[in-house]
């Protein structure tokens, strides 16, 4: 049985060293997803999207395979549900484009710049921060339920039981797990054909490593919070697991992994 003491603090540890290698290499790099895009429409220039779309199929097929072999169960997170609100997800997405705008950077881009002393940056933060909770569990919480989260699109009706792309096409065509680990590898294999595709791109080799590690790093999240993080509880064994948690206080540490993901995007830059 894992060590419930120790456990928060190893999970911590592993966030921060995580976050300190991706805040390097995306400072090194340049890693950027507004930059990606201003590059696209202002200069025409498609490298830094090139980048990122590397990272993402770089994370696409880590995630699947952690999944496939049973190391990560990716159908217990939030982001697999069956039930998705679709008009919130679209809300939320321009609202987050137009301050990424306003705010010169997404989030973690604006972490890298606090490491570079950006006061702006700072600021942008604590504001980021705030409204996150406030959308989360505050007052913007009952705006988003009242007026978006009940516009839900249920998978289920197309007997999927979540509202991945693999999940649905295996129950509309068939297939099971094959779709389910086939699928989301040839994605990945097409973006990063494509991504690869460009000899400005294979001539930028700092990019090319930039969107290796950081597509790395999300995969190494899913492993620490996924796995490592995970407590497989049973039924007979939840009475006494639940004891020496209410002893120890450690489940109350837990949240310090967004902590350590922050600060170590943050040192690169110091």
């Amino acid at each position: 049985m894992q060590d419930l003491n120790q456990l928060p603090g190893e999970v911590a540890w592993l966030a921060f060293a995580l976050a300190l290698v991706f805040g390097a290499i995306a400072n090194w790099s340049n890693f950027c997803t507004m930059g990606a895009i201003t590059d696209v429409v202002h200069v025409g220039d498609w490298r830094r999207m090139r980048m990122w779309l590397l990272a993402i199929a770089v994370a696409i097929a880590g995630a699947t395979l952690l999944e496939s072999t049973a190391t990560v169960d990716l159908s217990k997170t939030i982001y697999t549900t069956a039930k998705v609100s679709w008009l919130s997800h679209i809300v939320g997405g321009l609202l987050f484009g137009l301050g990424m705008t306003l705010a010169s950077g997404c989030g973690s881009k604006t972490l890298i710049r606090i490491g570079g002393g950006n006061l702006k940056s700072l600021i942008v933060l604590i504001v980021l921060g705030i409204s996150a909770y406030m959308t989360l569990k505050g007052l913007f919480a009952v705006w988003r339920v009242d007026a978006l989260d009940g516009f839900r699109f249920d998978t289920a009706t197309l007997g999927a039981s979540r509202s991945d792309l693999p999940s649905i096409v295996a129950a509309l065509v068939g297939g099971g797990a094959s779709v389910r680990l086939g699928l989301p590898l040839a994605i990945a294999a097409i973006f990063a054909l494509w991504a690869l595709g460009s000899h400005d791109f294979r001539a930028s080799r700092e990019m090319i490593v930039g969107g290796v590690i950081v597509g790395a790093v999300i995969v190494g999240g899913w492993y620490v919070s996924g796995h490592i993080g995970h407590l497989a509880w049973r039924k007979h064994s939840w009475p006494p697991i639940r004891a020496k948690l209410n002893r120890s206080h450690s489940w109350r540490r837990l949240p310090i992994f967004w902590n350590c993901l922050c600060y170590g995007a943050i040192s690169p830059g110091l």
